[in-house]
């Protein structure tokens, strides 16, 4: 043998070289890919609120089988369960042949998103214009919400109790509302400011109409706005106190690239990721280790609240699956494993100077494994051990998983979280796990098919895992 051969050898035997995606699956495995990405597309189009993905989820699950689970149940290998957290998030299990004792096996995603929503008293009229004002949740760039189509969803709380479903913009016969933006003849001023000042949170206020009601008083426009959310809905203006109602992009969800590669739309963070635990929970059959999915809420706001992954909605689940097999909970948790599904940012090489290439995730690499998140000095982070990542590479391998480490971009620029420490506080053995996106939280996001598909056969290889 050659030097020269014996060299390639050994490089190819210690050297660690990544591969694009498309050149590790075959035809089959392609055709898989995209009636998965197919159904994901549709799912994203039709769940604009964290409300509306989790009916949504709901709604598939009962085609599956899955049923509402309620303590005193005895559970039986096989079983599928769920339970909704006040409509907003979601929990479900698929009851294993081991015992709970032998813990479990959890992926944690979110499906609320960053969004603006409108103020408890938004309705006014000024310059003969009517405009809804709102407040923004999430981290966003503001001027990216200006001068694009924008929908109305959500819920009215009635003072009966009723609750009104309120929806404007979605339907191809709806209007679509908008915040303006200067025009560029009279901004010179405007274009000095900084990004982030620009267009104030203040004037993130949608434009909803400007035609007066017949009559000479005041508030004419704001009057004829009025009356036709009350025609169409029943609503009066002292309804908004006690609604939840946010402004979403008006795009639908489509194809990029001339190759049809990547996938464009809002929201990728993260119900791709929630799309991808969920399918993997309905495609398996029964698991060794009992399977649970949570779809949690209010991530981008620090995942606070009662539907939040902070709260104890989680263990109360959990509690009750460990009490109809005699199980303590704190016995269960400490055996289980969790996958933080949520999205990493993927390489863009427009703005090379953020990322630190070597270990950024790319596009068509497949699903992106961070063992830590956090900013800067890993603040905040759940830090996955060296164990976690030793049996998730033996799994992936086994299952023919395409994957790569992932980190938040350079070390001083910034950084990011997830769920994974609350449930890490949980003492669950926790990593996270998802999809590369661009132009994270954009109103227009980007991901790549292949990625979306691996990061769907990953959480189903985990969930199948042995105990």
């Amino acid at each position: 043998m050659s030097d020269k051969k014996a060299k390639s050898e050994l490089k190819d035997t210690l050297f660690y070289n990544q591969k694009n995606g498309y050149d590790c699956i075959d035809v089959t495995e392609r055709l898989e890919l995209e009636r998965y990405c197919e159904a994901y597309k549709a799912f994203l189009n039709d769940s604009r609120t964290e409300r509306e993905a989790v009916r949504n989820a709901i709604a598939q699950a009962e085609e599956q089988g899955f049923v509402p689970f309620t303590p005193g149940m005895e559970l039986r290998p096989g079983m599928k369960l769920y339970r909704s957290n006040r409509g907003k998030a979601l929990l479900l299990a698929v009851v294993g042949d081991k015992p709970l004792s032998d813990g479990c096996t959890v992926a944690a995603a979110h499906v609320d998103a960053p969004r603006l929503d409108l103020k408890p008293l938004p309705l006014y009229e000024d310059g003969e214009m009517a405009y809804l004002k709102t407040h923004y949740y999430g981290g966003i760039k503001k001027y990216q919400w200006v001068t694009i189509p924008l929908e109305l969803h959500g819920v009215v709380t009635l003072k009966s109790g009723e609750n009104v479903d309120v929806v404007i913009g979605r339907d191809k016969d709806d209007p679509q509302l908008v915040i303006t933006d200067l025009l560029i003849h009279l901004a010179a001023d405007q274009m000095q400011k900084k990004a982030s000042e620009v267009i104030p949170g203040e004037n993130l206020n949608l434009l909803i109409g400007s035609v007066p009601y017949d009559g000479e008083d005041k508030d004419r426009v704001k009057l004829a706005v009025m009356s036709l959310l009350n025609d169409r809905y029943g609503i009066t203006e002292e309804d908004f106190l006690s609604a939840e109602i946010e402004v979403v992009p008006g795009f639908d969800v489509r194809d990029v690239g001339l190759d049809r590669s990547l996938i464009g739309g809002y929201g990728h963070d993260d119900r791709v990721c929630a799309y991808a635990e969920l399918k993997a929970l309905f495609d398996m059959g029964t698991p060794e280790l009992t399977a649970v999915c949570i779809l949690a809420d209010k991530e981008e706001i620090g995942s606070t609240g009662s539907t939040g992954m902070q709260s104890s909605a989680f263990e109360c689940f959990m509690e009750d699956l460990c009490a109809a097999q005699g199980v303590e909970l704190r016995r269960c948790l400490e055996r289980s494993i969790c996958i933080s599904a949520d999205v990493c940012n993927g390489y863009d090489p427009i703005y090379p100077e953020v990322h630190e290439k070597r270990n950024n995730a790319k596009l068509n690499y497949g699903v992106g494994i961070c063992k830590y998140t956090g900013a800067r000095g890993k603040s905040g982070t759940n830090d996955a051990d060296a164990e976690t990542v030793g049996l998730l590479r033996g799994i992936f391998a086994d299952a023919g998983v395409v994957w790569q480490m992932a980190e938040l971009g350079k070390v001083d620029q910034g950084g990011g979280g997830t769920v994974a420490v609350y449930m890490g506080r949980r003492n669950i053995t926790t990593i996270d796990a998802g999809v590369p996106v661009l132009s994270m939280h954009a109103p227009f996001e980007v991901v790549a098919k292949f990625d979306c598909y691996m990061t769907y056969k990953a959480v189903k290889a985990v969930y199948q895992r042995k105990a």
